[in-house]
């Protein structure tokens, strides 16, 4: 099983910088994308980026051309680059793996949060 785990939130003013880290870990599942979601105070997770086993992205609408998901293979890790932060950003953001098993069966693993707040 994979197990992932999320670092790098914070709090920073809006227009800042940030970068979320998420690790995997883990045997028996063949991972075919990762993504990033975050959960606000309205309660809703929504994806914010993804990126798939063959290095293809896209991002919601409202964080495309400030954010970017990219992958460090050696390490197992996916990041998600915040730039030009906005108040709106601030969330609980989740690192979610999809993949298969050894029996092709579809599996989602989701990482514990990391906590980004975005200041005015």
């Amino acid at each position: 099983q994979v197990q992932l785990v999320e670092s790098g939130g914070d709090l920073v003013q809006a227009g800042g910088s940030l970068r979320l880290s998420c690790a995997a870990s883990g045997s028996g599942f063949r991972i075919n994308a990762i993504g990033w979601y975050r959960q606000n105070s309205g309660n809703q997770r929504e994806l914010v980026a993804q990126i798939t086993s063959d290095g293809r992205t896209n991002y919601a609408t409202s964080v495309e051309g400030r954010f970017t998901i990219s992958a460090y293979n050696a390490k197992n890790t996916v990041y998600l680059q915040m730039n030009s932060l906005k108040p709106e950003d601030t969330g609980l953001y989740y690192c979610n793996a999809s993949g298969t098993d050894s029996l092709f069966r579809y599996l989602e693993v989701w990482g514990q949060g990391t906590l980004v707040t975005v200041s005015s």
